[in-house]
């Protein structure tokens, strides 16, 4: 724990003013949930419907052109994708396109630029152009379950987690910060 607290120091994510103040073209926005066990008290609140079982789920903010995460947020597993959006409360410009997938459909409510993949039903197929959009779409969004994936090569956010649940913000953004670093680190070889 002690090690933890001093990593978070050296591998920072933005702050809040630093996100409001750079110059953001594209954000990413996707969640990811772990298995924990079972909690004693309110197992309900962890409950995710989604994956059969009790969860807590993680946020990540990611910038296309720098290929970074900017910032991650985390909540009970009951919780839904878009109320995570919501209760993140991102310093977003009007100028920011963010995509996001099908859990976010409320987003654009909030936020003015957004792109979301069109939805298909049993009565309402895709059209050819509804689904060119999706695949060019899917694309762009790629990138963040890549970079999600990276994050899940650290154990401790990939495994069913058992530590406790108010350090797991903490974990998540030292994870975060060491895959950023990771990035700039490659950046800095290629330069050189």
């Amino acid at each position: 724990h002690s090690i933890s607290k001093l990593l978070i120091n050296v591998v920072k994510l933005p702050s809040k003013r630093d996100l409001s103040n750079k110059g953001l073209t594209i954000l990413l926005v996707d969640a990811s949930e772990q298995p924990i066990e079972r909690p004693c008290k309110n197992q309900r609140d962890y409950y995710s419907g989604k994956k059969g079982r009790h969860t807590i789920k993680a946020q990540l903010a990611m910038e296309l052109e720098l290929n970074m995460i900017l910032k991650v947020d985390c909540s009970k597993g009951a919780v839904h994708d878009f109320k995570l959006f919501k209760n993140s409360k991102l310093p977003l410009s009007k100028k920011v396109v963010v995509i996001t997938d099908l859990g976010y459909v409320g987003i654009k409510k909030m936020v003015d630029n957004v792109l979301i993949p069109y939805k298909s039903s049993k009565n309402n197929p895709l059209t050819s152009e509804q689904k060119a959009f999706n695949k060019k779409l899917s694309k762009k969004r790629i990138a963040i379950e890549h970079k999600i994936r990276e994050c899940k090569i650290f154990r401790i956010v990939k495994d069913v987690y058992r530590g406790k649940h108010k350090n797991y913000g903490l974990m998540w953004n030292i994870i975060a910060g060491l895959v950023n670093f990771k990035v700039v680190t490659r950046h800095l070889n290629y330069a050189s």
